[in-house]
């Protein structure tokens, strides 16, 4: 069980508006999703940016060694680069450990390769300059298979091209934001198809699994597979054997 504690970035990304709750209560959500990763010793707490200040000052009154990780131009990923680079920013200030960067999956997509290149370089080179771990999300659901391996290939190269060896374990590859709407009720999250694909083509970078993983028997295949990192809301549920009941 304390194995897969260490795989655990248990997270809470809804603003009040999305839970259907006031601005105060959600607050509470994101404290005590903190308090809980401390208790439990997870890996991570996954929150949004303007929750990193507070959550630092959590873990470090509990002296606690839980990470605190946060999302960048989340979910659409499309704000650009000067946003990327300012809200990392922020974030850094703010003492986060890990960054999980949404790319610009919409401008791939749409063939404009260089632009996400250069947002790669730029953003990575920032978290790994002020000694973070970064993370990009592919958003796999908005993804075909040919996609995901060019996208997660992509990183790769950019990674490998332009940071020491030392480094590539630093640079994630993730799969989902948990906030993507797909149409006939496919998933939205990480599947294992589409962890196989990623994994087979992000070596030597290790790939963190997001959204879809909601019980013991399902992180554990992922871990299986090669999996370094789990993000779900339902950490907790997980690593004891228990139903989770967050769609995350």
């Amino acid at each position: 069980m304390s194995d897969l504690k260490e795989f655990m970035d248990s997270t809470y990304l809804k603003t009040a508006q999305q839970a259907g709750l006031s601005e105060v209560e959600n607050k509470e959500k994101v404290t005590e999703l903190v308090k809980e990763a401390i208790k439990e010793n997870f890996k991570l707490a996954m929150i949004r940016p303007e929750e990193v200040h507070d959550a630092r000052a959590l873990v470090n009154k509990a002296n606690s060694k839980v990470l605190i990780g946060t999302v960048i131009d989340f979910p659409n990923g499309d704000g650009g680069l000067e946003v990327k680079v300012k809200q990392a920013a922020k974030a850094i200030e703010d003492d986060v450990d890990d960054l999980d960067f949404v790319i610009d999956y919409k401008a791939f997509k749409k063939g404009l390769v260089d632009q996400v290149k250069e947002e790669v370089l730029i953003c990575t080179k920032l978290g790994l300059d002020a000694g973070k771990v970064v993370k990009w999300i592919i958003e796999v659901a908005a993804l075909t298979d040919a996609e995901i391996i060019k996208l997660t290939s992509l990183i790769k190269n950019v990674v490998m091209s332009n940071f020491s060896e030392k480094m590539y374990d630093k640079v994630f590859v993730k799969s989902s934001t948990g906030f993507y709407v797909t149409t006939e009720n496919k998933p939205n999250g990480a599947t294992i198809h589409s962890l196989v694909l990623m994994l087979e083509n992000a070596g030597p970078l290790p790939v963190k699994a997001a959204g879809g993983v909601r019980d013991r028997e399902t992180a554990l295949e992922m871990i299986g597979l090669g999996v370094k990192r789990l993000g779900t809301s339902s950490a907790k549920a997980i690593v004891y054997g228990n139903a989770a009941n967050e769609s995350y």
